[in-house]
């Protein structure tokens, strides 16, 4: 859903202020009369980026190293003032050497850069402690991701307004003033149209932000620019015919909303004592959890060396978690909407730098962190509170039980938060961690609809049906275009170790003889999956299966395997049909679950760069060779997903939807985890 458009310019970029003049504002007002030391200590967890160390080998780039890895680059004369660096990142030591290392050990530390050399592009990796060009590779046969600032950078807005064709075609739409328009790109993704090969292509829309803050609800339908944006130049216009720009409101700001609701009663979350999780840099310490996090520019939140205290021993679960893509394609058929399949983590890589708003976006109580990342020039950009940690009872009931008496435990969670914006969608992203070993992983979807304005005003006036025909109209002379939703997540378990297995327990149907007063039952069958093809999974009330990660050489006092399950809550299967461009280039969707014997290169569903991608690339082409993924380091790859159909209470702003799985504990723990609570 990632159209460039107004909503965002280079000159938003925050104002930075000193971290002691920032700090009073950031804190909750039932700890403003907390000592002084304890302030202190809330500073040095609130603004860790600022401090700019690197006590862990999976801390996100620090400045300056954003900054070695610009002047390194500069200096190797392989780069000049016209390269553009799509991504830049943390290039993770080898898995061995992050499970070896111990506080005070030497850190290797290497970023990898995307770079963007006219229609080149090359891979380069530098030693951050040396200061050196370790290797650089051009990259054939593929385009790397487009950040927003690409579309500023080529001037794409103000070439499209100036070309003849395209100004007749608004003339034609009883336009002569272009002043409030905008027009922004998105990739075309693939189709093996002549067009697309050997260019870097843009598709182009225009809106008109004329009396409203964003330009989303007001698309000029049925007009599309394709851009070369190699050559910076425009390659055709396309007119489908005019359609009426919607006029519905479309402001949502307070002033425009108009009578508000009575506030409700206060809730208010105060820790005069301060949080309750003590931090170590980003390694976080809470209720017997302790766990690392960085926030990556492409994926968002990593959080890896994920363990469990039990029995006075840090037991390890889950080496690293982290979205690996997203794919939102668009059920229209037209020429401005069939191309609408977008990649919204791979083919952007910009996302994940939103601001969370405190008291709104994170409660009071929230700790927030701070991110540095470069920009399109390779330059480090400092982001303030980009993503936020707090801790949470919302009524939670831990464990209950009434027999004698009534033994009740009031739960905790702590929920790890940021939030990624793609054009017109924001999405939440949440790892909660509950008292009892489970984490919970969900997805918040809010934002806008991106709309299609069509000529009838209601569904009522659409008389031959054609208007709403691929969606639903949610304002006047506006439609939501169906469309679906999917994240893939990457799971790299380590449950007890990284020599683990993946167990399907197929639940079947038992018939019983005729002299049982039970005539059926359903018993758990397991079957260790052996290579990638017998763990391509779908999931299936008919035939329901129990997935869990285990370690076979690790037994529960019981005498079980140790283990970790994996348990969607919802899931969506794709409708494209096998031979659909779009589904072949998330071939990824094609099942829920995967899983891979764990490689260091191998970190997106849909490969390192979906970009007008062919298809095959990523999972699908990784599990051709069937590997072998029992007794093995393993990772699990799940898909979740759902179909939008959009309806009136999107319109102007959507309710969040959540989506989430979760992993618990499978004998795992020798009892209930959460025993111990305190009343």
């Amino acid at each position: 859903m990632r159209k460039f458009q107004s909503g965002r310019s280079l000159s938003s970029e925050p104002q930075h202020k000193s971290s002691a003049s920032s700090l009073k504002s950031r804190v909750p007002k039932g700890l403003l009369f907390c000592s002084a030391g304890l302030l202190a200590l809330l500073a040095s967890s609130i603004l860790p980026a600022r401090a700019q160390t690197v006590p862990h080998p999976l801390d996100g780039l620090t400045a300056p190293e954003y900054w070695t890895s610009y002047e390194v680059l500069k200096a190797s004369g392989k780069v000049n003032s016209k390269t553009r660096y799509t991504l830049v990142q943390l290039q993770e030591p080898p898995k061995e050497e992050v499970l070896a290392w111990k506080p005070g050990l030497s850190i290797r530390r290497q970023s990898r850069v995307v770079v963007k050399q006219g229609p080149q592009t090359f891979e380069a990796i530098v030693d951050l402690g040396t200061k050196k060009l370790s290797s650089w590779n051009e990259v054939k046969g593929i385009q790397p991701n487009m950040p927003f600032e690409e579309e500023m950078d080529s001037g794409v807005d103000e070439a499209v307004k100036a070309n003849p064709e395209w100004q007749a075609a608004m003339r034609r739409r009883g336009y002569t003033d272009f002043d409030t328009v905008h027009c922004g790109g998105y990739g075309t993704g693939y189709f093996a149209t002549p067009e697309e090969q050997g260019r870097r292509l843009l598709r182009v829309e225009c809106q008109d932000s004329r009396g409203v803050w964003e330009g989303w609800g007001r698309p000029l339908e049925g007009l599309v620019v394709m851009w070369d944006a190699n050559e910076r130049k425009v390659l055709r216009v396309i007119d489908s015919g005019a359609v009426p720009v919607p006029q519905a409101p479309a402001n949502f700001d307070l002033a425009s909303v108009g009578a508000l609701r009575a506030m409700p009663t206060p809730i208010t979350v105060q820790q005069p004592l301060g949080p309750s999780f003590n931090l170590s840099g980003q390694t976080v310490n809470w209720q017997k959890w302790n766990f690392h996090f960085r926030i990556d520019r492409r994926v968002g939140l990593v959080v890896t060396n994920v363990g469990y205290e039990d029995g006075g021993k840090l037991r390890s679960i889950l080496y690293e978690g982290s979205l690996s893509e997203m794919f939102v394609p668009y059920m229209d058929p037209s020429e401005g909407w069939y191309a609408k399949s977008f990649f919204d983590a791979g083919e952007f890589a910009d996302g994940f730098s939103s601001s969370l708003e405190p008291g709104e976006d994170c409660p009071e109580n929230a700790v927030y962190f701070e991110q540095v990342y470069a920009n399109f020039k390779g330059i480090p950009q400092l982001r303030p509170r980009a993503a936020c940690l707090f801790e949470q009872a919302a009524g939670d009931i831990a464990w209950r039980h009434e027999g004698n008496m009534v033994e009740s435990r009031k739960g905790r969670s702590l929920v790890l938060r940021t939030i990624g914006v793609f054009g017109n969608y924001d999405y939440v992203f949440d790892w909660i961690f509950r008292q009892d070993g489970t984490i919970q992983v969900r997805v918040g979807a809010t934002g806008l609809d991106e709309v299609k304005g069509v000529k009838s005003r209601t569904a009522a006036d659409d008389h031959d049906g054609k208007s709403d025909m691929y969606g639903r109209f949610i304002a006047e002379n506006i439609v939501g275009v169906n469309h679906d939703h999917y994240f893939s997540y990457r799971l790299d378990f380590d449950v007890d170790g990284a020599a683990n297995s993946f167990v399907r327990d197929q639940l079947s149907v038992q018939r019983l003889p005729s002299s049982s007063p039970r005539k059926s039952l359903w018993v758990a069958e397991p079957l260790t999956a052996k290579t990638e093809q017998q763990a391509k999974l779908h999931m299936s009330m008919e035939q329901p299966e129990i997935w869990r990660v285990v370690n076979p050489n690790v037994k529960s006092p019981l005498g079980y395997p140790v283990g970790y399950e994996l348990m969607p809550t919802e899931g969506a299967m794709s409708l494209m049909v096998p031979e659909d461009y779009p589904q072949q280039r998330a071939g990824f969707i094609d099942y829920q679950l995967w899983v891979t014997p764990y490689r260091d290169n191998e970190r997106y569903a849909a490969g390192d760069y979906p970009m007008q991608s062919k298809g095959g690339d990523g999972l699908p082409s990784w599990t051709k060779a069937n590997r072998g993924i029992e007794n093995t380091d393993i990772v699990l790859w799940y898909t979740l997903g759902f179909h939008h159909v959009p309806h009136s209470e999107d319109w102007p702003v959507m309710p969040a939807m959540w989506h989430g799985f979760e992993l618990r504990p499978v004998n795992f723990f020798a009892h209930n985890p959460a025993l111990d609570l305190p009343k």
